[in-house]
């Protein structure tokens, strides 16, 4: 069913999955690209989303206010098995047709099913390329898949949409591929990378 709708989900959920098994404990709470967030945040952000827009694309969401602001406390200690299973229900709910048809709602905003469906990959991209920056990871994304959400993301204020997107972050061409030109439209700075951490000091 994947090939008759806009995007497949599927590739970048499986990427995903496979970053959350290389996430030691001890690195939930460095930093991430996202400002304010520690890593912990940014699973619990993911945990929200993959919800949210699996109702979304069953028009089952709430429009009645936006989702709370992640945060490490709120995070699940579940979130090793609970997290792969909401990614999986969200592939799976963006397969049917009826998902990308009419107007549906996340965040407490209504917008044309499509479109929304565009957004929830750019999540998933996005924030996959933020997880495995912030732990050490790589990450690849399907080269049609970017080209498609660049011309979508494109559409947006350079000065950034508030609760979406931030600032588009200049690059030059030598070096700018086209995961990297997404994550610039998204106010990401792809040169981003997590401080080294301090050897830890000797026992006396």
């Amino acid at each position: 069913m994947a090939d008759r709708v806009p995007l497949d989900f599927d590739p970048p959920v499986r990427v995903l999955r496979a970053l959350l098994l290389g996430i030691d404990n001890h690195e939930l709470l460095g930093p991430t690209p996202c400002p304010d967030w520690t890593v912990a945040a940014l699973l619990d952000h993911l945990m929200g989303l993959s919800f949210a827009f699996t109702q979304t694309a069953r028009k089952r969401a709430d429009t009645s206010e936006p989702p709370p602001e992640p945060s490490a406390q709120h995070l699940s200690r579940h979130w090793r098995s609970r997290l792969p299973v909401l990614l999986e229900d969200l592939a799976t709910a963006w397969k049917e047709q009826s998902a990308w048809t009419g107007t549906s709602a996340a965040g407490g905003v209504t917008m044309p099913a499509a479109a929304l469906g565009h957004v929830a990959m750019t999540e998933l991209i996005v924030h996959g390329w933020d997880l495995a920056r912030s732990t050490g990871q790589e990450y690849a994304a399907d080269p049609r898949t970017l080209e498609i959400l660049i011309e979508f993301t494109a559409q947006y204020p350079p000065e950034g949409t508030p609760g979406l997107f931030g600032p588009v972050v200049a690059l030059t061409d030598d070096e700018e591929t086209l995961l990297d030109h997404l994550l610039s439209l998204t106010g990401r700075d792809p040169r981003w990378r997590a401080p080294r951490r301090r050897p830890a000091a000797p026992a006396a």
